[in-house]
C-alpha cells in the first residue's frame, strides 16, 4: 500500500464544495491541536510539566479538571484558522464557544478521554464529531439547536489515540480509515477498520457489578459461563478505563463494549455524554459494520435534548450487541 497523507485522502472523500472544505480544514485543524497535546504528554511528569495535577475548576461533567484537560481545551480552540466553525461544544465548556458569524459547522469534542490513565502511562485520547450548521441566526440558543442534531446526521467523526502511537480513527460518513502520526504528518495505515459480526471479548467496569440493571447481570454472567453458556464460547475481559483504548481494540478484535446505567447517583440514565462521546463512536462503529445502543435504541437515532446529556452507551460486534439487546 503505497503511503498516503490524511490531507489526500481527504481530498479524495470529501465532497469539494464549501462545506466538504471546511470538514477538511476542521479535521486537519484538529490533528495539528492532537500533535500539540500528544508533545505535552511525551514529556509529562518533568518538573515543569504536571499533567495529571487537579487545577481546581469543575468541568461540565461535574468532575475536577486537570490540568491535561485544560491544556488540550484550550489547543483545540486555538487550532481553529480558517475552518468556518460556528460553534465549538466541549466538555470542559458549561456552553457554546461561538466562534465564527458565517461558520458552516458545529463541532462538538471530549478534549481528552480518560483522564484518570493521565500519570498512568496508559493510553488516552481526544473524541469529535462534527455537524452541519442549521441556524440561520448566530445566536447561542440558535446554535445550540444545532449541536442537538441526531447522531445519525454527523458528517464526520474520530477520535484520536495518544499511546504508543499517536494515532487517529476517522470517517466522513463512507467507511471507516486509520491513520498514524509520522515525523509531523498523519499518514493512513495499511489497516482499513472493519468489525467482524461476533466477538469473544468483553470490556465493562466489573467493579460496578452490584449496581447494574438485571439485563446487564444476566448478559455479563452468560459471558462468563462460557461455553457452558447461551453464547456457547469463552469470552477474555478487558478494561482499560479509556474508552478511545477499549474502542480501538474493537475495531481491531471485535467484542463489546458496555457501560451501561446502573443504579448510583447520577447514572441511572448512563455516564457517558451522547454528543461529545457516544454519537462519535457510534457513528465510526457503524460505519466499520458494527453497532451501538443504549440497550433500547440506536444510539445514531437518539434525539438530543442537551448538549451534556447523558446516555447508556454498548457497542460492538453486531452479535453480541444483538446479544445484549435481546435481554431487554
Amino acid at each position: 500500500m503505497v503511503s498516503v497523507s490524511l490531507a489526500h485522502y481527504l481530498q479524495k472523500s470529501v465532497e469539494p464544495n464549501q462545506t466538504g472544505i471546511a470538514l477538511t480544514n476542521t479535521i486537519l485543524c484538529l490533528c495539528n491541536a492532537s500533535k500539540i497535546i500528544a508533545k505535552a504528554l511525551c514529556e509529562n511528569g518533568l518538573p515543569d510539566n504536571q499533567l495529571g495535577i487537579h487545577v481546581g475548576d469543575i468541568n461540565s461533567d461535574g468532575d475536577s479538571q486537570k490540568a491535561l484537560d485544560v491544556l488540550a481545551d484550550k489547543a483545540i480552540i486555538s487550532s481553529f484558522t480558517n475552518a468556518s466553525i460556528a460553534a465549538y461544544f466541549s466538555e470542559e465548556q458549561e456552553t457554546a464557544l461561538l466562534l465564527e458569524p458565517d461558520g458552516k459547522l458545529v463541532i462538538c469534542v471530549d478534549p481528552l478521554d480518560g483522564s484518570s490513565n493521565i500519570d498512568n502511562n496508559l493510553s488516552v485520547g481526544t473524541i469529535f464529531s462534527i455537524l452541519a450548521r442549521k441556524s440561520k441566526i448566530f445566536e447561542p440558543e440558535y446554535i445550540m439547536s444545532d449541536a442537538l442534531q441526531p447522531g445519525e446526521n454527523q458528517l464526520a467523526s474520530g477520535f484520536f489515540v495518544y499511546g504508543p502511537q499517536t494515532s487517529l480513527i476517522l470517517t466522513t460518513g463512507s467507511g471507516v480509515a486509520s491513520f498514524i502520526l509520522k515525523q509531523g504528518e498523519f499518514i493512513q495505515m495499511e489497516w482499513e477498520p472493519s468489525i467482524p459480526n461476533a466477538g469473544n471479548q468483553f470490556a465493562i467496569n466489573m467493579s460496578n457489578m452490584r449496581y447494574w440493571s438485571q439485563p446487564a447481570t444476566d448478559y455479563i454472567q452468560a459471558c462468563l459461563d462460557g461455553v457452558d453458556g447461551p453464547f456457547a464460547k469463552n469470552y477474555n475481559m478487558r478494561w482499560c478505563g479509556s474508552l478511545v483504548a477499549d474502542a480501538w481494540r474493537i475495531f481491531r478484535q471485535g467484542g463489546i463494549f458496555l457501560y451501561p446505567e446502573d443504579s448510583r447517583e447520577n447514572y441511572h440514565v448512563g455516564r457517558l455524554r451522547l454528543i461529545y462521546e457516544a454519537n462519535p463512536v457510534a457513528f465510526l462503529v457503524e460505519q466499520a459494520g458494527g453497532r451501538a445502543t443504549d440497550g433500547n435504541v440506536e444510539i445514531l437515532k437518539i434525539e438530543p435534548k442537551a448538549i451534556h446529556q447523558r446516555v447508556p452507551l454498548i457497542f460492538g460486534s453486531k452479535d453480541d450487541v444483538f446479544n445484549y439487546e435481546s435481554l431487554y
